[in-house]
């Protein structure tokens, strides 16, 4: 802030909230209720949040001070921020991740008066990790293969698909719980996954994002696996997928595809160090595909930590150069109108190359289950 000249900042994304206060929780605003950290470049700085969460506030938030805001009175927590803009001649804020009640609040309150942008500097400043941010992203990959395990595991023939959702969330939860136990002191950080599992089956293969339903998984069938949205140990996300097949490949046409997909990973992973450019990790991944007669495809990857989506996102006119302390997920993918095949790891760039925190076996004959 210093060095930008900026004289405060006002931060309401959670996850930016979390790392740098370690207050975490119920900060999101799907009840309606918005938190807000202020940070002065020469003075205290100052957390606004409801009154409901003021005791876990108390308890988590590293800050000088806390002010507890309430439904209904006064104000609420819009009486706290007209004191901390008053005088500042450069105030900065994250407009696309600002809620739009805060934000039209602030665009009357400032009348006119220009902010910077800080969201580019946190992003940033959050892409190259700590060493103990390194430790949790290798422990959610001990959670994250835990899972991919317990799915396998669990898919057969005749067997419906929310079953593997709940192995996969048993299996989760308990290595979280072993991990939270032997390596941490905050008792209050829950170890149960909290995210609807990711997965698709048979002819609804091509639903990327699909969540697991009654549908009954059948001999011969493709499974996809996705964990990039329960993989969240002590609030670190990372990505990983997987496809199945149960106990044989109905449709032979499928190998050719799945092989490309796992191709254009190895091309990808082949490009990842430090020095390079994201997108020419993605450049490199892309080219395995298209040049095997498939559409352009989707990013090859991301950065992961605290959030699901950091910098630098694996994709064209990203050009930020990759750096040792990044956390990555990278993908191999192809998609067809009756069939998509999709492999994804995460892993820690390091001084020389990169160490991978998921592992899963992903040659052929190796992903058929039986």
């Amino acid at each position: 802030m210093r060095e930008r000249d900026i004289d405060v900042a006002l931060i309401t994304d959670e996850d930016s909230v979390y790392y740098f206060t370690g207050y975490y929780d119920y900060l999101h605003m799907d009840f309606g209720r918005p938190t807000i950290l202020v940070v002065n470049r020469d003075d205290e700085t100052l957390l606004v949040t409801p009154a409901i969460d003021y005791n876990s506030a108390l308890d988590k938030a590293r800050v000088d001070r806390i002010e507890a805001w309430n439904d209904g009175r006064g104000r609420e927590w819009r009486e706290h921020l007209p004191a901390v803009v008053k005088g500042k001649a450069r105030i900065a804020l994250e407009p696309q991740q600002m809620p739009p009640t805060v934000r039209q609040y602030l665009d009357e309150l400032l009348a006119g008066h220009a902010f910077e942008n800080i969201a580019s500097l946190i992003a940033e400043m959050r892409m190259i990790k700590s060493d103990e941010e390194l430790m949790l992203a290798r422990h959610a990959g001990e959670v994250a293969m835990a899972m991919m395990q317990a799915g396998r595991e669990a898919i057969a023939h005749g067997v419906p698909e929310f079953e593997v959702a709940l192995a996969t969330s048993t299996a989760g939860t308990r290595r979280s719980a072993a991990l939270l136990r032997e390596h941490y002191t905050d008792a209050g950080m829950s170890p149960n996954t909290h995210f609807l599992q990711i997965m698709a089956s048979g002819e609804q293969i091509t639903r990327t994002h699909h969540r697991a339903s009654n549908r009954v998984m059948q001999r011969g069938e493709p499974v996809f696996l996705c964990f990039c949205g329960m993989t969240n140990f002590h609030r670190f996300k990372l990505g990983f997928d997987r496809t199945f097949w149960i106990d044989t490949m109905a449709d032979e046409s499928q190998a050719a595809v799945y092989q490309v997909a796992l191709d254009s990973q190895a091309a990808a992973l082949a490009e990842l160090r430090p020095g390079v450019t994201a997108e020419a990790v993605h450049a490199a991944y892309a080219d395995v595909i298209q040049s095997a007669g498939y559409e352009y495809p989707f990013r090859c990857g991301r950065g992961t930590g605290f959030s699901f989506l950091e910098k630098p996102q694996l994709v064209v006119g990203d050009q930020t150069v990759l750096q040792p302390g990044m956390v990555l997920a990278v993908d191999g993918s192809v998609s067809t109108d009756r069939f998509r095949a999709q492999v994804g790891d995460s892993f820690i760039l390091t001084e020389d190359g990169y160490e991978a925190i998921t592992s899963h076996p992903k040659i052929l004959e190796d992903v058929i289950v039986h």
